[in-house]
């Protein structure tokens, strides 16, 4: 797998499990203040699409995992 999947499926996770816990009506609603970790995520998502600039990229690359030439 490849770091751009990752950087996918932890984006798409921390999206649907910050709006579980901010929604109110969500089962498992903690506090409204997690949708502001929604808008965090997906700034950073928009952010690397210019700049092509990703933390976790970057994190990833460290551990020896690199991305596919497409």
């Amino acid at each position: 797998m490849n770091a751009e999947r990752i950087v996918r499926i932890v984006a798409g996770f921390f999206v649907l499990l910050s709006v579980a816990l901010g929604a109110e009506e969500s089962p498992i609603f903690v506090s409204k203040y997690f949708l502001f970790f929604t808008v965090f995520v997906g700034l950073n998502l928009f952010q690397s699409g210019f700049t092509n600039l990703c933390p976790l990229n970057n994190i990833l690359a460290k551990f020896g995992i690199k991305n596919s030439s497409c």
